[in-house]
């Protein structure tokens, strides 16, 4: 199976301690980041794909993608 992640947020450390988590748990990336304006909030906000082959794995609307 493979699994997809969107992993969002502020652009700031955090935001890159998330992504870095995501790597060193085996995802990988998938395409470039994403940037925009929050107008609410008065950030910019990132977003970043990422994806994991689970070999044996079958994929179930209920599993917790982020434990993979």
């Amino acid at each position: 199976m493979r699994a997809y992640r969107l992993l969002t947020g502020e652009d700031d450390a955090a935001f890159c301690h998330k992504v870095t988590a995501a790597l060193n748990a085996g995802w990988v990336l998938h395409g470039a980041p994403a940037y925009a304006f929050d107008a609410r909030t008065g950030v910019m906000r990132c977003a970043q794909a990422v994806v994991k082959d689970v070999p044996g794995a079958e994929y179930d609307p209920g599993m917790k993608l982020g434990a993979l």
